[in-house]
């Protein structure tokens, strides 16, 4: 865990920050101001939403030698950590001119084979214990301070399952969650939503902590930590076409749902109203932070399908921005046709 002489250091390298998150009901506030204020879009509300990306692999390496050749670059035949971050830091300011305000990042990456079913890779951030290689956090303090002074809003995930197994026990999984709001918090960044775990119920994760029937204990583990008198926003996502139980819904700041294996646009909508009707909800943002399915084309499609019941959405591209290595550019049709759909429904 991060000591108090380190908590104190990295605030004061912190610096003024630009770029500070609210949630004030359904909607997310930017600098005391909605998202997209004013915006309409073919009848909907778009104002206080938050249109995001899955960037998961902004701070990805490997440190499996005996999986790295994976990775390596075309041009150079070798992986590049450093190279991976600072062309991502790059692309931002494109992806935020498009109408792009979060993107999601993880602290232990995402499968950079898509659905590969073995991850023999070790690419999270965390040391069996639960601490964090400081090279990491370099990379992503790249990547947050370009997010502030973006006006961005970031989702940190903290676990991914198949590289959870790093951990040597549950005490090291909240040791790892401890540091990770401890970091975020130190270096007062007020711009970052926290996702404890991707797809938590997934069974691919080892630890039991980190299933379902144990998150609230994260949750409010997470939640409790502040620095002064300031917390994280705290959310945790479940498989594609699942909704979270209520009580993850009641104590989740905002609810996260993946759109993954959704394949009737209608479906969306009718996760979102489920979602608003869960015993014990009150209302908060609802966000889709990961669904693999386009048609941007289409007039109908699970982005719009979000947008009409007025939930953000966010695009997975696996091919496109989690396969490693990663062109984080806008360079393939199925890129630039949602990034002009984006650009269409915020008027950026």
């Amino acid at each position: 865990m991060l000591t108090r002489r380190a908590l104190l250091a990295a605030a004061l390298q912190a610096g003024s920050r630009q770029t500070e998150l609210a949630i004030d009901g359904e909607r997310f506030l930017i600098n005391n101001k909605p998202t997209y204020a004013d915006r309409t879009w073919r009848g909907h509300k778009v104002e206080g939403l938050l249109l995001n990306t899955r960037m998961v692999q902004g701070i990805f390496d490997d440190r499996n030698p005996a999986t790295t050749a994976n990775w390596q670059y075309a041009d150079t035949k070798t992986w590049d950590p450093a190279r991976n971050t600072r062309e991502f830091v790059a692309a931002m300011p494109e992806w935020r001119k498009q109408g792009v305000l979060g993107i999601t990042l993880n602290m232990q990456g995402g499968n950079p084979r898509g659905y590969s079913p073995q991850q023999p890779w070790n690419t999270g951030a965390f040391t069996p214990r639960g601490d964090i290689i400081p090279e990491y956090l370099n990379r992503l303090r790249a990547i947050l301070d370009r997010a502030d002074e973006l006006g961005m809003a970031p989702i940190l995930g903290v676990f991914y399952f198949g590289q959870d197994q790093v951990l040597e026990d549950d005490k090291a999984v909240r040791r790892a969650l401890k540091n990770t709001v401890e970091f975020v918090l130190s270096r007062e960044y007020r711009n970052v939503l926290l996702e404890v775990a991707n797809e938590c119920n997934n069974s691919k994760y080892n630890h039991d902590i980190l299933r379902p029937d144990l998150m609230p204990l994260l949750i409010q583990e997470a939640q409790a930590i502040t620095y002064h008198r300031r917390r994280l926003p705290v959310g945790v996502s479940f498989n594609g076409n699942t909704l979270p139980p209520p009580e993850i819904t009641r104590l989740s700041d905002f609810v996260l749902l993946h759109g993954n294996g959704v394949k009737d646009p209608a479906r969306i909508g009718q996760m979102v109203r489920a979602v608003r009707k869960q015993e014990g909800y009150k209302p908060k943002p609802i966000l889709f932070n990961e669904d693999d399915h386009f048609d941007f084309d289409k007039p109908s499609n699970n982005y719009l399908a979000a947008v009409a019941e007025y939930a953000s959405w966010g695009l997975l591209d696996i091919e496109g921005y989690q396969s490693v290595p990663v062109n984080w550019g806008i360079d393939t049709d199925r890129k630039r046709a949602y990034f002009q759909l984006t650009r269409e429904i915020t008027g950026s």
